[in-house]
């Protein structure tokens, strides 16, 4: 089947329309779908590629993907709402809505803290197998009676799995919904957004498989907060693709959408509260408190040479951190495991997103993801937006 790049992008875009197609062609990429919206416009939607290894099938405009840790940035979405909705504060104590949690000596634990890996609980003391990952209240209590691994507030850790359990109890305690009803009815519908937890039986059709690369990582101490948070349970990426993974609730990384799916939703961030309908969605003082620092230095489970800056909810990149190859400036982002992303650039206005079903063994930001933004930002400083 021959490859083609659908879609559109404005002329300034041509090199990265031209970079998707040369990936594919290769076959660094199998599927994938890009997006940039400026101030509510997309300006660049593109998709192209297979779903199938046998390119037997090609990704359409409507293809979904799991997107894992991508799935992160609705966490903080839904607390953010809740907070702007003056349900919460982002400064509360985690136990005024989950009293079991104050266990351990978590009682001063805030929801910043769970918002911005500095809770200490990145990890699970118990050990677990990959099949519990679908058993929301097994791990939440596990939780919630846990001892944190390190003082809460002074480093983070960054919650690899942790973050879907603590938020998502959090989410359910304080709206009375479970987190997928929420992100599905407050945050999915009101915004137009082709985004959910899991994947609907309805929607199979359209849903990608994930292709994950062969799984390499240098030695890890066994003893360390790193290999105690990635190992347990044991990865295994090809779980991501079983029914049982796309029926449940796995707040940190069972998302499914494509790139203008979760573009409509972290574009309200973006555009400084407003939705691309226009309507008010968040107001600026709830988005300001994302970039209240909470950490800044080496992060105990994503140490890989360099520092990571934690705002409230996602990462804020800037010269010298691991996420240097973004621009400095009033930017928030987050991706998934194997390369997909979101940028949240609120002094242009812009929000890139990238999906695809092609993995790279990388935490965040594969060759091919930093090779789109590179070139994107490339065209948006040459035309001056």
């Amino acid at each position: 089947m021959a490859v083609t790049v659908h879609g559109h992008c404005q002329e300034r875009f041509e090199a990265v329309r031209r970079l998707l197609q040369n990936y594919v062609e290769s076959g660094e990429e199998l599927g994938a779908s890009i997006v940039v919206n400026v101030d509510g416009d997309d300006v660049l939607d593109l998709w192209g590629g297979f779903t199938t290894r046998d390119h037997s099938k090609p990704w359409e405009r409507d293809t979904i993907v799991n997107v894992f840790s991508m799935t992160k940035t609705t966490l903080s979405f839904a607390l953010l709402l809740l907070a702007d909705r003056k349900q919460l504060k982002l400064t509360d104590k985690v136990a005024k809505y989950w009293p079991e949690f104050a266990a351990n000596g978590k009682q001063n634990i805030e929801i910043r803290h769970i918002m911005s890996h500095t809770s200490g609980l990145s990890g699970w003391d118990q050990p677990l197998v990959i099949e519990d990952l679908v058993n929301v209240p097994k791990l939440s209590a596990l939780l919630a009676q846990q001892q944190p691994w390190w003082e809460p507030g002074t480093a983070s850790g960054y919650q690899s799995l942790s973050s879907g359990y603590l938020i998502g109890e959090v989410v359910r305690r304080v709206s009375g919904k479970s987190l997928k009803q929420f992100i599905a009815e407050d945050i999915s519908a009101p915004l137009g957004a082709d985004f959910q937890l899991g994947c609907q039986e309805r929607d199979e059709p359209r849903r990608s498989d994930i292709f994950p690369p062969p799984m390499q990582f240098p030695p890890i101490e066994p003893s360390s907060i790193m290999a105690k948070t990635l190992s347990n349970p044991a990865m295994e990426i090809d779980f991501a693709n079983s029914l049982e993974f796309r029926k449940a609730e796995i707040g940190s990384g069972n998302g499914h959408t494509n790139a203008r799916g979760i573009n409509r939703i972290m574009s309200v961030i973006s555009r400084h509260g407003r939705a691309q309908d226009g309507q008010e969605f968040l107001s600026e003082t709830t988005i300001n408190q994302v970039f209240q620092v909470q950490a800044d230095g080496t992060d105990q489970v994503l140490n890989f040479g360099a520092p990571i800056r934690w705002g409230t909810g996602f990462a804020l990149p800037s010269a010298g951190t691991w996420i240097d190859w973004i621009p400095s400036g009033r930017i928030c982002t987050w991706g998934g495991f194997g390369g997909s992303i979101v940028i949240m650039d609120l002094e242009r206005k812009i929000t890139i997103s990238y999906a695809m079903n092609n993995l790279e063994v990388t935490f965040l930001g594969s060759v091919r993801t930093k090779a789109y933004v590179t070139a994107i930002y490339d065209a948006l400083e040459t035309s001056k937006v």
